[in-house]
This record gives C-alpha cells, sequence and structure tokens, in this order.
C-alpha cells in the first residue's frame, strides 16, 4: 500500500467518523430544542382557545336538526326523524320515543316509497334492512310511519305501516351512478318482497342528474385550508415533538395524525410530514377540513393562534404551502374569505358543521 493510499484511508476515516458525530450532535440538539420549547407552563392557545371555541357547536340543536348561524332552523321535509336504535337490544315493555335526528333528508337523499301490505314491528323490518345500509360509498337510511302517521327511524317496540328508503346522492368521492342506481333498485325489490311491499322507484335519470348537480357543489366547496411552522434553525425531534404536543392537548392518532378538538369533534389536525422512518423534522402542517367545521366554532381562528403559539415555541416561522410568510394581515385576510365561504354554504342550506355538511362532506 503506498502512502498516499493510507493517508487517503486516514481522511475517509475521519470524514465517516465527522458526519456519524454531526449526526449524533444534531439529534440531539432536535431533541432538546423541542423538550426546551415545551418546558415552559403549557397554559396557552393550545389549551386555552378563545372564548367562542369553548362553547358547544351550535351548528345543530341537541335534536341534531340543523341551525343556520342566525338560529333559523332549516325546514326540510321528513328531517325529524329518530337515531337509530342499538338493533341487538330486545323490545322493551314501554318503548320510548325515539330521538329526532335527521336521517332522511330530502335535500341531499332522493326517496323510495315502500308500501307495506300491512302494519309491522320493527322487529321484523330491521333484520331485513340491515343487509342493505349501503351502496357503493353512498348511505342508505330507512325511516318508518307509524299509526299515528309521523315518520320517525325503524326502532324495536314500534309498528310501521309504511316505509322509505332515503339514499344519499354524492359524497366527496363521487355522484350516485348508474350501475349503483341499478344495483339499489335490484336490491331494494329483494328486500320489498322479503316485507310483503312494493316500492315506486324514482325516474334513474332524473335521479343520476340530481347527484351529479350536488356533487358538482360538493367538489366546488371541498375546502381544506394549511399552515405551515417551519424550523428556523435545528430540527425538531418528532419523538418528544408529539408527546409534548399530546401534554398540549392534542390527540395522536393510529395514522400519526395529530387532532384537536373542542369537545367530541374535530377542530383542526397537525402532520409532522416526516416518513415513518425519520427521526426529525422541519415542518409541521396543520389542516382545517372547512366545510367541517361550524363558524361558531371559528376552526380557522384557532388554528392560526395554535400556529403562531407553536412558532414562538419552536423558535419557527409561519410559512404557506410555498414557504412564503403568513403575516397577521394575510391571516386575517385568509380569515376573511372563510366567513364569505360559510355564506355561500348557508345560501343553499348546507350550513358548515351541521348534519347535512357532515354527511355530504365524508
Amino acid at each position: 500500500m503506498t502512502e498516499l493510499q493510507t493517508s487517503l484511508i486516514a481522511i475517509g476515516g475521519t470524514v465517516i467518523v465527522g458526519v456519524f458525530a454531526y449526526n449524533k450532535w444534531q439529534e440531539y440538539r432536535a431533541k432538546k430544542n423541542v423538550e426546551r420549547a415545551f418546558s415552559s407552563d403549557p397554559e396557552d392557545v393550545l389549551m386555552k382557545t378563545e372564548p367562542q371555541l369553548a362553547q358547544n357547536e351550535s351548528g345543530s340543536q341537541e335534536d341534531g336538526s340543523a341551525v343556520l348561524p342566525q338560529g333559523e332552523v332549516t325546514a326540510d321535509p321528513l328531517v325529524e326523524h329518530a337515531q337509530e336504535a342499538d338493533e341487538s337490544a330486545s323490545a322493551p315493555a314501554m318503548p320510548a320515543a325515539p330521538q329526532k335526528i335527521p336521517l332522511v333528508d330530502e335535500l341531499i337523499d332522493f326517496l323510495i316509497p315502500i308500501m307495506l301490505e300491512g302494519p309491522l314491528w320493527g322487529e321484523k323490518i330491521l333484520p331485513v334492512i340491515q343487509g342493505l345500509r349501503h351502496v357503493g360509498s353512498k348511505p342508505i337510511h330507512y325511516i318508518g310511519q307509524l299509526e299515528n302517521g309521523s315518520w320517525e327511524t325503524i326502532s324495536h317496540g314500534f309498528v310501521y305501516t309504511n316505509l322509505c328508503a332515503g339514499v344519499q346522492l354524492a359524497n366527496r368521492n363521487s355522484a350516485l351512478n348508474e350501475i349503483e342506481y341499478s344495483e339499489l333498485v335490484m336490491n331494494l325489490r329483494q328486500l320489498a318482497d322479503n316485507l310483503n311491499a312494493e316500492i315506486d322507484v324514482p325516474d334513474m335519470q332524473e335521479v343520476i342528474t340530481a347527484a351529479r348537480e350536488l356533487h358538482h357543489f360538493v367538489s366546488e366547496h371541498d375546502a381544506q385550508l394549511s399552515i405551515n411552522v417551519q424550523a428556523k434553525n435545528a430540527p425538531w425531534a418528532i419523538s418528544t415533538l408529539r408527546s409534548a404536543l399530546v401534554r398540549q392537548g392534542f390527540d395522536l392518532r393510529p395514522d400519526g395524525r395529530l387532532i384537536m378538538s373542542d369537545g367530541d369533534s374535530i377542530l383542526f389536525s397537525l402532520v409532522t410530514n416526516a416518513a415513518a422512518t425519520e427521526e426529525t423534522t422541519s415542518r409541521l402542517t396543520l389542516l382545517l377540513d372547512v366545510p367541517r367545521v361550524a363558524p361558531s366554532r371559528d376552526g380557522f381562528g384557532a388554528m392560526a393562534a395554535c400556529a403562531k403559539s407553536l412558532a414562538a415555541r419552536l423558535d419557527g416561522a409561519i410559512v404557506d404551502d410555498t414557504n412564503q410568510p403568513l403575516s397577521s394581515d394575510s391571516l386575517a385576510e385568509i380569515a376573511a374569505q372563510v366567513q364569505d365561504f360559510y355564506r355561500q354554504m348557508d345560501a343553499v342550506d348546507i350550513p358548515a358543521g351541521s348534519a347535512r355538511a357532515l354527511r355530504l362532506f365524508s
């Protein structure tokens, strides 16, 4: 081995050791940066949001009926129907009246009357309809007419004189199509035969046209906003960061997302933008699913406040998806656009965060 080769090997070994030591130092700095950022009292906007966020969502009443921001109840035919009862429960001696929740909605469902030959108990109906709850990705709900003429969800312990199936016309993925419609009608005819009933099938072309129009609206209003927090210097250690965020009120989901909720509903989420094998990240992204969060919950305001708090704690900068800085004025402008979006949804009786919007934007 020549002297030159010996020197090169020695230099190469030094470089390898140096790179290894540098990587370890970066990992150590990343962990310490996060620990230092969250070592102070965590009582800030991550836990204590604006006063209106502490209130329960006002986009729906306790009975589940959709409410406009002004407090006016939307008037929808067949909308006051009860939530599905536990189908495995035995019929009670004195059944309580079902809860009022709008499972069938004429604005987003098309209705198929199922005319019974004679009155039937809920216990006879439920096992038959249980096998037909979806067509494609579209849910199917059923309501029944009681002997007093009112329409309710089908429950144990009640007698029904007629039924109605409500099939959702569209969701985020697609509109109901001709193949799904044909499959639905075939299965509903079998269901009707099992109940000694007849079905009144609507015109396919009218249904498909309505489905496409509704899906067009959903596509145009499928708004998801993001705010990013970019590290100014060293990256952050993901394991330390996640545990710190959980302590701040985020809920860590199995898919790696971190969820901030106000009660039982998601307000916004956070992702670390790191692969499963990566130990550090230089970028956090907060996401707001706009049509699924009612205006009264001020989801964008809460998300922006959280981003500012994270940026301050972690020595980061608030940027958009193209790494352009987002100033307070820029965030205020986006917030105004969000309010315009909410008004557009109200104008077509699909208030953001309402039961109707949650079904469509699923």
